[in-house]
């Protein structure tokens, strides 16, 4: 359950206190850590005394320590060198590889409940008696990010947003997918958006800058029980869907600034194909120039204003108002017509939606 490296530091910063070797072997004699060459040729002996009733044995010299987790043998522990008292050294050793497995077993144990509770897996009674258990407080507020990095393959995200929260005991970070870290984020009661933003920045900003480029942070509503967890989840979810599809050049998006965008995204793919069909007679806006695309999403930006768009697209405003005549002969819609600019903005949102979910299939 401890990793190697963890072992090793151990030993590391023992020896260097007390002057004495360490080895670390698990209980098929493989060796985890040392501080001195040839521990392989313990591996015998290990297991010999791993058999043995004996919690400690002193053989060749050396120490001998079982490190016990819940009663069950984990390692076996071999102190020697010309420490002052090799015995007290050992047992100092053995019981802070014992602390730590008592650590790691927490972590797994919340990092486990927290992962059943934001996946629905628990019954309410099983989420209030196991964070009893845990000691995890159940009416505190909380709010869940998401941390999605594009084609990540390994954990080191993961690790790098643990180091961020590793003073914080409250907060737990934890993953369900290869792409995606999952923050529980414990906040006070004068915490609230600007807090969460500064926090996602600050998640962005321990990322390295190559990763960081296609990196998107979600977050759902704030929560004050620990079983509406699982809802500020699924909220940021969504917020990392939508924001995906309709706010690409966003970094942090919030599920409450979805807007219209978390209406389309419920919408079934059949009926927006009988809207766009109603919309274009069968057409798409796929089927358009670029000129024609640019000149429509440039029109949206200013605010439907004739003299504006024109004159940042660099064109005259008669050639605008053309453009936008043989819109409205394709399309049966004026876009300086509110109620058509309208109809005509859901139709290219529904469109993004559905070429997404399209490419979700695939």
């Amino acid at each position: 359950m401890i990793s190697n490296q963890v072992l090793q530091s151990t030993a590391d910063g023992l020896k260097a206190i007390s002057r004495a070797d360490l080895c670390v072997l698990d209980t098929e004699g493989i060796v985890l850590a040392s501080t001195f060459e040839g521990a392989e040729d313990f591996r015998e002996s290990a297991l010999s005394f791993a058999e043995s009733p004996a919690d400690s044995q002193v053989i060749s010299g050396y120490q001998y320590f079982k490190v016990l987790d819940e009663n069950q043998l984990e390692y076996v522990l071999i102190v020697g060198g010309n420490g002052d008292d090799l015995y007290m050294v050992g047992k100092m050793a053995a019981f802070q590889i014992q602390s730590l497995l008592v650590a790691y077993r927490e972590r797994f144990d919340k990092d486990n409940f927290i992962k059943n509770l934001i996946l629905d897996n628990l019954l309410l009674v099983d989420i209030y008696n196991r964070a009893k258990k845990l000691h995890i407080d159940t009416e505190a507020r909380r709010v869940v990010l998401i941390l999605e990095v594009n084609h990540e393959k390994e954990n080191s995200s993961l690790e790098l947003v643990r180091g961020l929260f590793s003073t914080k005991s409250h907060d737990f970070i934890t993953a369900v997918d290869e792409k995606s870290v999952i923050i529980v984020k414990e906040l006070d009661e004068k915490e609230g958006t600007a807090e969460i933003e500064a926090v996602a920045a600050s998640i962005l900003g321990v990322l390295p800058e190559e990763r960081r480029d296609d990196a998107i942070i979600a977050y759902g509503t704030v929560v004050s029980e620990i079983r509406e967890v699982s809802r500020s989840y699924k909220e940021a979810r969504m917020a990392l869907n939508v924001g995906k599809i309709f706010f690409a050049e966003r970094k942090i998006i919030a599920y409450s600034s979805l807007g219209i965008g978390r209406l389309i995204y419920q919408l079934p793919i059949p009926l927006c194909k009988m809207f766009i069909k109603e919309v274009f007679e069968g057409k798409s806006p796929e089927d358009f120039d670029e000129e024609t695309l640019t000149t429509i999403n440039k029109f949206f930006e200013n605010s439907l204003n004739v003299s504006e768009t024109s004159r940042q697209l660099y064109i005259h405003r008669n050639t605008l108002v053309y453009r936008l005549d043989k819109l409205q002969k394709t399309t049966g819609l004026d876009l300086r017509v509110f109620e058509d600019a309208i109809t005509f903005k859901i139709a290219l949102m529904v469109v993004k939606y559905m070429r997404y979910m399209e490419d979700q299939d695939y």
